[in-house]
């Protein structure tokens, strides 16, 4: 098996050459999961859509970082294309203990966009961190993972 981002001819490290790919459009959907926990979960306003802290809106405030970070991803991720997205749309929803982070993003190109729904659903998620951290020390990212990609070679869905 050969890995796609080595060169084969000098074994360093190489971004993917896209250029030849068709230009089709191409979806991700990722999401992270954060354990809160009960006392922080309490803290939710009467509508039940944001905690507000010291800091402000922590839902609000990790849609917006999880965003400019999707968009960023090239930055963060070294043979990342750069990719200008059409889309990115994050969502949060509660359960009793945890928020539930899904990222969309959406693009046309030549590549795909798993990456950037990933990176997208881990900043917003590790903003929530940041901006409930003086409520407690004990919340978890439990998880983020791909749950779809349309557009390339194949989709991808993963059971939710």
């Amino acid at each position: 098996m050969s890995l796609s981002h080595i060169n084969p001819d000098t074994n360093n490290p190489a971004m993917v050459d896209v250029g030849a790919k068709s230009v089709t459009r191409r979806t991700a959907r990722a999401r992270s999961t954060v354990a809160l926990g009960a006392d922080i979960m309490q803290h939710l306003n009467d509508a039940g859509t944001d905690i507000q802290t010291k800091k402000g809106p922590v839902f609000q405030t990790a849609i917006i970082a999880g965003t400019m970070a999707a968009k960023r991803t090239d930055d963060l991720i070294p043979l990342c294309h750069s990719l200008g997205l059409d889309n990115c749309q994050i969502t949060i929803t509660t359960t009793d203990t945890d928020a539930i982070i899904d990222c969309f993003v959406s693009t046309e190109g030549r590549t795909g966009v798993e990456m950037e729904a990933l990176v997208g659903a881990t900043v917003a998620a590790l903003t929530v961190y940041d901006m409930c951290k003086a409520m407690s020390h004990d919340i978890i990212i439990l998880e983020t993972k791909l749950i779809e990609k349309t557009g390339g070679k194949r989709d991808f869905k993963r059971d939710e």
